[in-house]
């Protein structure tokens, strides 16, 4: 077990707005040291290439050829996009039926038959094949089909790709070099396996402890005949999150389909949901039985750096939203599955119940058969469930196993009610209509018909109206200055929990503040009762959010237990598996659909191994992160960067080649409302001249700046990126752009100047608050200088202007505190003496980012405002920090 420590500031609360930009940077500090310590792993070529030599020696043919069991590339590459790309098969049969196509592509196979009997007669399998198993309930039987979980186990913790990135042991990071402040991310820095390795170590000196992570979750799998599948995912927590949470990694197996039959023969309800119980229950111990022995006397397991170790297989966390929770701890609907809270006792803050004894649970089960065990049951307060799976797992605790979910918890549930407490006290028509006039920005979404009326909200939807709750619930007409002020703090907390709760990286700090958003809500959330939108608070999703802080603890940040990557994984091992089969014993079917495709994915990868050990044959080799690309350990993006620092990407030609200053200038909706280009181009460049020319001097020196051309060059779009943690995604785009018509003169795209973050001055300091040295702007020309032969009467010829310019038009500076209650900036479109707007023109790389505003409504909204005028039409405004993560952690 490892100790980390290393200097960081102390993470400050929710409130403390000039310290927690300074402090994040710092512990992206700490995240790189971790991931250094991870690519640390010992990982050598010679094991690797072990693993490729075991898996070749399986493949009859291959000493001579790298595509075997297939004879070429062409029909390698064939066989892979039929099973990973393709339409289904009888499309390929017939594909294939046409006359000449599989000559010409020199094809071996004629069909899918064909093609399914090489891959599973001649490609190795990687992982357990799927069994059907029968399980008995009240006298009737049910299909399971699983696999082997120690298999499974030993297939993710032998997998030669991930083997630089496992973790065998766990940690405590510091923040502090006292090592007072604990770090939180990955699931080893948390006190769970601290604490369950030095319960193993007692009994097993030199153990290795393997978390298993189950997560399980009920899904439909078609649109309207109502039919469902009930997939049961397995990982384990040695895997950085990163890998586990990504599809294409293959951190996740398949271990089984439960069984989904309604037991409509059973008429008596009470009956029904006791013996779904008891059949979920014999299932999942049927699963995972073999973990008993397992975990308690370990058994050999080889990693893919070829260490063997004696490993104990723990049931560390159960991942699912809150029926799956209930079920899974046998406890009653409506109480809070972790503590001892009921139904009635929710909405009491703070949570003062003790966490749920797992030795009473435990004690209650061993009763079963006799008198005294359904009394033995009331008192415990769970349900009389027929052996509970989790009764002879050992070091487990079922209550505490349960972790959060931001999606189901959070998103669809604390969020889904607030927005619509807040749209009945405000009106649904007020902020519908606040909605539709927001402005555009990058990663806003405009609901062009309000949210008021939408059906079957997602949770990406949930998300995105987080963005902009904030700033809809301003000036509410109907509203008294105490209610508006309340709910605003009320509103303002849940948001800032929501997303503190998300952040990739804790400390004991950070969670303080976790934990004092939470406390600042509860502390306003009266107001909601007042106003009438609610009668009580006891809710389990919202009571939950009291649990967050020990079980981030416990098990590390929330992105390691999210649901979301379980309704992700639903689309690959359910609904596609199922739109793969006849729809006829469908998960037999399934079963081998997914085999298939694991095969393939595997020799895909296997096959790049062969073509990179020919050229790498003394160092460590890359990590294949899909079949066909390689993510190099020295560009790692394992671990998030939370401030993530942006840099410009700008298109090689322009939008448009030459815009005249005329239609640069034009304030019509066909011109960029650049009213003032020439003569802030004119101070532009006597400023680059001559810098320390005072402003007087510079307006007199512009007046006589005479232009060698009348158009410039103009670009529509500047695009941010972080390519050494995003590789080439975009991760913010800066838009500026007047409308676009079509022929007949209709408008086919609207207008949009966005609004962003400029750098006025270099920061003094590293920890200098940001709004000392930026301000807001908005862009109406992203230009650049055109080249010309007479330029050098604008420049001398040893003074080379910036490539890029833009034409800003600025907001008033930040205020030295935000506005009270929303903890917001505010600010408003400088004008000068003259009534215009001040303007400049900057260079485009004093640009940071995009920045979204939300309007100051001043009571209900003019009818006038649009979303795409609004930025015109009003003249105050509030600064969000709600665009994004990255603007959170940035500007909060």
């Amino acid at each position: 077990m490892l100790a980390v420590g290393q200097s960081l500031s102390k993470l400050g609360s929710p409130n403390e707005h000039r310290k927690r930009p300074d402090l994040t940077r710092k512990m992206i500090w700490i995240l790189m040291i971790h991931q250094l310590f991870l690519a640390a792993s010992p990982t050598f070529l010679s094991e690797i290439f072990q693993h490729i030599g075991m898996y070749r020696a399986n493949i009859e043919g291959s000493a001579n050829n790298k595509y075997a069991p297939f004879y070429s590339r062409m029909e390698w590459e064939v066989a892979r996009w039929a099973k990973m790309r393709g339409t289904g098969s009888t499309a390929f049969d017939d594909l294939l039926a046409i006359k000449g196509v599989g000559d010409a592509l020199g094809l071996s196979y004629r069909n899918s038959a064909d093609l399914n009997k090489i891959i599973d007669n001649e490609i190795p399998a990687r992982r357990p094949a799927f069994l059907r198993e029968e399980v008995v309930i009240g006298g009737q039987a049910f299909d399971l089909y699983k696999r082997d979980i120690l298999e499974c186990i030993r297939a993710l913790y032998g997998n030669a790709e991930h083997c630089k990135y496992m973790c065998f042991t766990p940690e405590r990071h510091y923040a502090d070099a006292d090592k007072t402040i604990r770090l939180y991310h990955d699931l080893h820095t948390g006190r769970w396996w601290w604490g369950t390795q030095k319960a193993v170590e007692k009994d097993s000196p030199g153990a290795t402890i393997i978390p298993v992570i189950i997560s399980s979750d009920k899904t439909q799998i078609t649109l309207f005949r109502n039919k469902s599948a009930y997939p049961v995912y397995l990982t384990i927590g040695n895997l950085p999150k990163e890998i586990r949470r990504k599809p294409s990694q293959q951190g996740q197996v398949l271990l089984a389909y439960l069984p989904t039959s309604k037991l409509e023969h059973i008429t008596n309800k009470s009956a029904r949901r006791r013996v779904t119980a008891n059949l979920f229950h014999a299932c999942m111990s049927n699963l995972l039985a073999p973990l008993k022995e397992a975990g308690l006397e370990g058994i050999i397991m080889q990693s893919g750096d070829g260490i063997k170790r004696r490993c104990h297989p723990i049931l560390a966390a159960y991942v699912g939203d809150y029926p799956e929770q209930m079920l899974v701890t046998t406890g009653y609907y409506g109480d809070c599955p972790c503590c001892e809270a009921t139904k009635d006792e929710l909405g009491n803050y703070p949570c003062e119940h003790n966490a749920r004894d797992m030795d009473a649970a435990i004690a209650v089960t061993k009763q079963i058969g006799t008198v005294a065990w359904a009394q033995a049951c009331l008192d415990a307060n769970i349900k009389p469930v027929q052996h509970p799976f989790w009764e002879n797992l050992p070091y487990c605790d079922i209550f505490r196993s349960i972790t959060p979910d931001l999606l189901h918890q959070l998103f669809q549930g604390v969020m889904k009610h607030l927005i619509e407490w807040l749209t009945a006290i405000c009106g649904a028509d007020e902020i519908d209509a606040r909605v539709r006039r927001l402005p555009p920005n990058h990663g806003i979404r405009i609901f062009h018909k309000g949210i008021s009326t939408l059906s079957r909200v997602s949770g990406t939807e949930h998300k995105q109206m987080c963005t902009f709750l904030i700033g809809v619930i301003t000036d509410i007409p109907s509203l008294s200055a105490y209610q508006s002020r309340t709910l605003l703090a009320a509103t303002r907390a849940l948001l800032d929990f929501l997303y503190l709760s998300c952040y990739p990286i804790h400390t004991d700090e950070s969670l303080q503040s976790l934990d004092d958003a939470l406390a600042a809500f509860h502390s306003n959330k009266h107001i909601f009762i007042e106003l009438g939108s609610r009668e009580h608070f006891n809710l389990p999703k919202l009571h939950f959010l009291c649990h967050y802080s020990h079980a981030i603890k416990l098990y590390g940040t929330t992105d390691n237990y999210n649901t979301e990557t379980t309704e992700r994984l639903h689309i690959d091992f359910a609904k596609d598996a199922y739109r793969a089969s006849n729809h006829k014993d469908e998960y037999s079917q399934m079963t081998r659909w997914l085999e298939r495709r694991e095969k393939v994915m595997y020799h895909a990868t296997y096959i790049d191994w062969c073509f990179y050990s020919q050229t790498n044959t003394t160092s460590t080799p890359a990590i294949p992160v899909t079949g066909s690309r390689y993510d190099f350990p020295g560009a790692q993006r394992s671990l998030t960067d939370m401030k993530c620092l942006l840099h410009q990407k700008m298109t090689t030609y322009p939008t448009i080649k030459s815009v005249s200053f005329s239609k640069l200038e034009d304030v019509s909706n066909r011109g960029y409302g650049a009213v003032q280009f020439t003569s802030a181009l004119s101070r532009f460049i006597v400023q680059f001249r001559q810098p320390d020319f005072t402003p007087l001097q510079v307006e007199e020196y512009a007046r006589v700046v005479v232009f060698p051309f009348k158009a410039v060059p103009v670009w529509h779009h500047v695009k941010f990126v972080n390519e050494d943690l995003f590789g080439k995604e975009t991760l913010d785009v800066a838009s500026a752009y007047p409308r676009r018509f079509s022929v007949d003169g209709q408008v086919i795209q609207g207008s949009r100047f966005d609004t962003v973050l400029v750098k006025v001055r270099e920061n003094s300091h590293e920890d200098e608050n940001f709004t000392n040295y930026t301000r807001i702007a908005r862009i109406r020309t992203i230009f650049s200088i055109p080249t010309h032969k007479r330029l050098n009467t604008l420049f001398p010829p040893n003074m080379i202007p910036p490539k890029h310019l833009a034409y800003v038009e600025w907001f008033t500076k930040f205020a030295r505190q935000p506005e009270p209650y929303s903890e917001l900036y505010r600010v408003k479109l400088q004008k000068k003496s003259d009534g215009l707007p001040a303007v400049s023109v900057v260079p485009l790389d004093r640009i940071i980012c995009s920045v979204h505003l939300y309007p100051k409504w001043g009571g209900a909204v003019p009818s006038g405002w649009t979303s795409e005028t609004v930025l015109d039409d009003c003249t105050s405004f509030l600064v969000s920090i709600f665009k994004d993560s990255r603007t959170y952690i940035n500007l909060a």
